[in-house]
Formats: structure tokens, C-alpha cells, sequence
């Protein structure tokens, strides 16, 4: 067996334990030598089949004494094609959704916010701050704003699961078009505490103004979403119609 060969052998055994479950995301996998001796290859060939294996994404390698190889967590595809909150886009995808609620209270709006949803100067908003989970893990830090007038008693309600459900069932509020402006950012020392990451880590960041049937705008969200376990799938309708997905 060349060691080509041997290289992709046991590149192609690592990753059918990983998906066949053997191997559970955030596992750590065994020392070098015991992941060489049990695929029956050296610890150069072993070496370079990490390698592949982690510039494709399916696992980490972290340095250190503390370190060691890991299953990295399964990525959330994040559709810009459709309007759904984060706690249905979890659950489509077969993650258990949580939240953690980390404030929520009514504020005078700032001026980015109150232009964003069409509010007099000084108008009040309901503001709320969640960190969300997927399996338990965080993924992003949520920071919606919504106009209080407009949704009196929000704040009564619970808000661990998805306001756009809280927003359908007791206003008759649906989201039927949202802009989202996207740009990669690093993780301040705060994001990076909340979010379980490392300062200076990628983070996607999108700024969304959600509007109603009527083109009202209802809601103006900044989301913070981990670099490392995020994916953008974009829906481009193509020359006959079709719709292409582009995951970037």
C-alpha cells in the first residue's frame, strides 16, 4: 500500500466511525499512538489523515498538554431565503434548542434603532438579550429590539423560546420580509465569555429589521452567531428559474 494510500485508508475509517456515531461530536479522540496502532498505520501516515480529516472541517486539533483531537460539533445552516427564528431553524435541523435569557427590559431607543423601525426620537422599545443553544452548547448571543408601544405585556411573556411564535400567537404579528446585513467579526473579551470561545474568535455578525405583511418594520436584531459552528446557505433563483444553494 502506497502512503497515499495508507493516508486516505485511514482518513476514510476515522470518518465513517465519526458518522456512523461511533465517534460523538466534541469527543476527544485517542492518543497518536493509540489512533495508529488501532487503524494498523504509522503515526506519520495517522499525522497526515488528521490533517485532511481537520482542513475539511471534521475535526480540531488543539496544542498543548490539555489538547488532543476532537469531533468538531455539527455546523447550523443559517437560510437567508426564509424568516424563521432561531429556535424552529434548530429543531429543523435535529438540534435540541435552548436559550438563556440575559436581560430584558424596556429602553428608550437609540437613534440606529429608532430609524430602523420608524420610531419618533425618544420612542420606547422592549430589548432583549439571549444567548442560544444548540445540544446544551452556545451558538449565539441575540440582541432583539421591539417596539413597546406596539407590543405591550411582552415582557410578561416567556421569552426562552421563539418571540416570533410569542409575536403570532398574542399580536397576529408574522414576519413576511427581513434585510440582514452580514460581516465576519472577532469576539470581544464579553462575546467570547458568553459564547464559550476564545477572544478574538470569528464570529458572523448579522443586524436584521424584520417587517410585517403590511411592510411595517417590527423588529431590529443584532445576532452574534459562532464562526465555528455556522454556515450561510444562500437560494439564488437561476436563468430557468431554479434555485441553486451556495453554502459559503
Amino acid at each position: 500500500m502506497t502512503d497515499g494510500t495508507a493516508v486516505e485508508a485511514a482518513r476514510s475509517r476515522m470518518l465513517e466511525l465519526i458518522t456512523s456515531g461511533s465517534l460523538e461530536p466534541g469527543q476527544r479522540l485517542g492518543s497518536e499512538r493509540e489512533l495508529a496502532s488501532d487503524l494498523g498505520v504509522s503515526r506519520s501516515t495517522l499525522r497526515q489523515a488528521l490533517g485532511v480529516l481537520e482542513q475539511s472541517g471534521v475535526v480540531r486539533r488543539v496544542p498543548g498538554r490539555g489538547g488532543g483531537t476532537f469531533v468538531r460539533r455539527a455546523k447550523i445552516e443559517r437560510d437567508l431565503s426564509s424568516v424563521v427564528g432561531v429556535p424552529a431553524l434548530l429543531r429543523a435541523q435535529g438540534f435540541t434548542a435552548g436559550s438563556r435569557v440575559v436581560s430584558a427590559a424596556i429602553r428608550t431607543a437609540d437613534d440606529a434603532t429608532a430609524a430602523a423601525l420608524e420610531l419618533e426620537p425618544g420612542g420606547l422599545v422592549t430589548e432583549v438579550v439571549r444567548i442560544r443553544l444548540a445540544d446544551g452548547s452556545p451558538v449565539s448571543l441575540e440582541h432583539a429590539r421591539l417596539p413597546a408601544e406596539r407590543f405591550p405585556g411582552l415582557l410578561e411573556l416567556p421569552l426562552g423560546g421563539s418571540v416570533y411564535e410569542l409575536l403570532d400567537q398574542h399580536y397576529g404579528v408574522r414576519p413576511a420580509e427581513a434585510v440582514e446585513q452580514i460581516e465576519a467579526v472577532s469576539a470581544g473579551s464579553d462575546e467570547a465569555s458568553v459564547l464559550d470561545i476564545a477572544a478574538g474568535s470569528p464570529l458572523l455578525s448579522i443586524v436584521r429589521t424584520a417587517k410585517d405583511g403590511d411592510g411595517v418594520p417590527f423588529e431590529f436584531s443584532h445576532d452574534l452567531f459562532r464562526g465555528d459552528r455556522t454556515r450561510i446557505l444562500v437560494r439564488t433563483p437561476g436563468a430557468t428559474g431554479t434555485e441553486l444553494g451556495v453554502i459559503g
